[in-house]
């Protein structure tokens, strides 16, 4: 059987069980056998395997790659992955560590703590950081506010003026509908900061400072599936810089907020 493949890798690609059975004078239990001593499941994943590495060994590009950037095949077992994705996880972030700047960290946290009121943009993936950026600011007691909605984002960048300040996050940094609500921001007056993972972003034509997190975009599907983790651990920063730059205040206000919601929590019996 190895024989055959090797020698007729094309043929194989097509084949159905029975047919590479019956080409190489085996059975079907033997096909079975044979496949999973090379690592799959079973032979749909062999046969998926071999038809895409003859694909992408093919002199042309898809149109889109749904498994760009993230590495998953379709034998891969669920109890290998955490291991592999805490791994990424852990490499996004020394990324992102190399890539801040500390300068340009501690003038956004100075900008939001001085804000009147803060927007926050993000679409997509990009919803999961601007929503604990809503929520850590909130607790603050920092004026803010986000719109899911791409329209309602850039109608409330409009309203903004010279005492408000924006935050818009995109992994790629070209989001069309984010980098519209950060330019009508600035437009209005505003301070804006942009959180992205590319050196050279779109975005960052219109923020006034820009906190580069760094790393590559992996997808899966279309979906930038790690995007959010080195935004998150920048909200992380942004929340600590902030109740730094004014500790009195701002921890003032955390025992407020704190003491609105003691008692929201289920106590043991």
């Amino acid at each position: 059987m190895a024989d055959y493949v090797l020698e007729h890798p094309e043929e194989t690609a097509q084949l159905t069980i029975g047919e590479l059975a019956d080409r190489t004078e085996v059975s079907q239990p033997t096909v079975i056998r044979f496949v999973r001593a090379l690592g799959f499941d079973g032979y749909r994943t062999f046969r998926y395997a071999f038809l895409r590495e003859r694909r992408e060994g093919a002199e042309r590009t898809p149109a889109f790659r749904h498994l760009g950037g993230f590495d998953l095949k379709p034998w891969d077992k669920l109890p290998d992955l955490p291991l592999r994705e805490v791994r990424v996880t852990g490499q996004l972030l020394e990324e992102t560590l190399r890539s801040l700047a500390p300068g340009e960290l501690d003038r956004a946290a100075g900008m939001l703590a001085a804000a009147r009121t803060i927007d926050i943009y993000g679409v997509e993936n990009s919803c999961v950081p601007a929503g604990d950026l809503l929520t850590k600011l909130t607790y603050l007691g920092l004026n803010c506010r986000v719109h899911t909605d791409a329209y309602l984002q850039q109608i409330s960048a409009a309203h903004l003026g010279p005492e408000d300040a924006a935050v818009a996050f995109s992994h790629s940094g070209c989001s069309i509908d984010t980098v519209k609500a950060l330019k009508q921001a600035r437009k209005a007056g505003a301070g804006t900061i942009a959180v992205t993972g590319r050196k050279e972003p779109v975005l960052a034509k219109y923020a006034d400072i820009c906190l580069c997190t760094g790393g590559a975009e992996l997808t899966i599907y279309g979906t930038a599936i790690y995007s959010r983790i080195p935004d998150l651990a920048v909200v992380d920063l942004l929340y600590t810089g902030i109740i730094l730059s004014d500790y009195e205040r701002f921890s003032s206000s955390l025992d407020k907020s704190c003491a609105v919601i003691a008692d929201r929590g289920y106590l043991e019996e």
